[in-house]
């Protein structure tokens, strides 16, 4: 497992559903070790382990990007156990440079998981952090953004997406 780079939009592990974490071992941590720097070097939000391709539903999120505090959240195996209102803002993607849409999501999401020492986590998201939740859990069932995109948008993007997909930035 070496991660170096971040996988762009037509990239087929993109598009596959990560696979439950069954244990959190020394595999797994240094799969997260070596996503916290790609995500720092690459300046993002939050990071799916799709997104490094690693078909293992683990993403992190950089917490100081919102000023909560710190240190990144690790959130293994994680699933949407409520969801509340909706909110509609522009969204861009590590995987999709260039492209940004306005995307909506729920403006609340409580997710259930695991951090690295297989204790329970349930984290309450609000707002910006919460769609954020949303971007990562998606990108593990496979689903990018620019899906949630209604088709005359989607058609307006389709060039720069065939550039992404034939390795052209």
């Amino acid at each position: 497992m070496a991660v170096s780079t971040i996988r762009i939009y037509g990239d087929p592990v993109l598009r596959k559903r990560a696979e439950e974490v069954t244990q959190v071992d020394d595999k797994i941590r240094k799969l997260v070790s070596e996503m916290l720097a790609v995500l720092k070097n690459a300046g993002g939000m939050g990071l799916a382990a799709t997104q490094v391709g690693e078909k293992l539903r683990v993403f992190l999120v950089d917490r100081s990007q919102f000023q909560l505090e710190t240190s990144p959240l690790i959130m293994i195996n994680p699933v949407i156990v409520d969801r509340q209102g909706e909110q509609t803002e522009e969204e861009g993607c590590l995987s999709i440079p260039g492209v940004y849409a306005d995307v909506n999501r729920p403006l609340e999401l409580t997710v259930k998981g695991m951090d690295l020492d297989e204790k329970e986590l349930v984290i309450e998201a609000k707002g910006i952090l919460s769609r954020v939740f949303a971007h990562e859990i998606d990108h593990l069932n496979g689903i990018l953004f620019v899906d949630h995109l209604g088709s005359v948008k989607r058609r307006l993007l389709s060039k720069k997406l065939k550039q992404l997909s034939a390795g052209k930035r």
